[in-house]
């Protein structure tokens, strides 16, 4: 198949590139991405200076995935509390801050029992009906592909319980750990039900996810995982096919040992991609799963980015295109967010590259 630039929307690009199909160029996002400051202020100084736009004037006919949700109207949330109870603080890394949590609202519970006593989100507390207005000005903004987000199972539930905590009711509690998890997958079933029901056919795809991978291997045994994390995935991703979403799942680190169960969970794209992490292989990914999955991400934030050359940079980009962009099924981006330390010229260099890059 040939399609001609000129008449490619980014919905466009990135349905057929999902569908294996070729493209104009490769799509490129910022899923579960960004640029941290102040990398994102000294690339905007440099784009300013060598090409004469602004940050947003730059990315904005270049990136094909928009993110879109309803309007928060629920209660007003305490300072730095978000809807589920936990609270966080800022931390200070030396060049900027992230936001840490330090109160887990449940760390105390002991029973099922316990969990109602919560202040629990309601699905209520969101705007649904301002949807399609939304939708509107996205569209006439460009027609991106539009994506919701985020159903973050595991990691809503330990944000909740804590890390540790978590990982011993796996052991210790299990009936508690089920009963945590599906609860936080009805609220996201129906959060996202009503999303995609307010405006049929505009989402194409809908953000989940759930960090099962470190540096080495799995956080946890495969069999741990398929008793406890995947089944609640499955029902979610089982009511976004119903409404005709694609699933996009993002985890970090090394999780080549359970893309299999990802691929029987239902997942449609995997995102991520950390090719530093032990055992990820793009060659092998694409080789064994690239008939079944789509895949987003992938340019190194622990490596290339931060420390390789700008030819590095575009060396590893056409790589990648080369790769999991063949015969269609990539979008292109960062493996993560882009961190503070990130040369600006390196940025610039994985843009020009992305842009420049066809799949064969």
């Amino acid at each position: 198949m040939t399609t001609k630039a000129s008449t490619l929307t980014h919905r466009e690009r990135v349905r057929l590139a999902l569908n294996h199909q070729a493209t104009d160029r490769i799509p490129l996002a910022l899923v579960c991405s960004g640029i941290n400051s102040p990398a994102r202020e000294e690339f905007a100084a440099l784009l300013a200076r060598e090409r004469g736009v602004t940050l947003e004037a730059f990315l904005d006919p270049l990136l094909d995935i928009r993110g879109i949700e309803p309007p928060f109207k629920g209660p007003a949330l305490r300072p730095w509390f978000d809807l589920w109870g936990v609270h966080r603080r800022m931390v200070n890394h030396g060049s900027g801050e992230y936001c840490e949590i330090d109160v887990a609202p449940l760390a105390d519970a002991a029973t099922p029992a316990d969990l109602d006593r919560h202040a629990w989100p309601s699905p209520d507390w969101f705007d649904y009906a301002a949807l399609p207005g939304l939708v509107r000005r996205q569209r006439a903004a460009g027609d991106p592909c539009l994506m919701a987000a985020n159903g973050n199972i595991f990691e809503t539930s330990w944000y909740m319980r804590g890390f540790e905590q978590m990982f011993m009711d796996f052991l210790l509690n299990p009936e508690l750990a089920h009963a945590l998890l599906n609860r936080v997958c009805d609220f996201y079933v129906e959060y996202f039900t009503r999303i995609l029901a307010a405006v049929p056919g505009e989402i194409d795809l809908v953000f989940t996810a759930d960090d099962i991978g470190g540096q080495e291997g799995l956080l946890m045994s495969l069999e741990m995982w398929e008793t406890f994390i995947k089944p609640c995935h499955m029902r979610l991703n089982r009511r976004l096919h119903e409404l005709g979403a694609r699933v996009i799942y993002h985890s970090d680190g090394a999780v080549m040992e359970a893309v299999p169960g990802l691929i029987d969970m239902g997942i449609d794209v995997l995102q991520a991609l950390q090719f530093d992490a032990r055992g990820m292989d793009p060659i092998r990914l694409k080789h064994e799963f690239g008939d079944q999955l789509g895949f987003e991400g992938g340019v190194s934030v622990q490596r290339t980015l931060p420390f390789g050359k700008p030819a590095d940079v575009r060396a590893e980009v056409e790589r990648l295109i080369h790769v999991l962009g063949r015969h269609g099924g990539y979008i292109l981006g960062p493996s993560h967010v882009i961190q503070a330390g990130t040369p600006p010229e390196n940025i610039l260099a994985l843009f020009d590259a992305a842009l420049a890059g066809r799949a064969s």
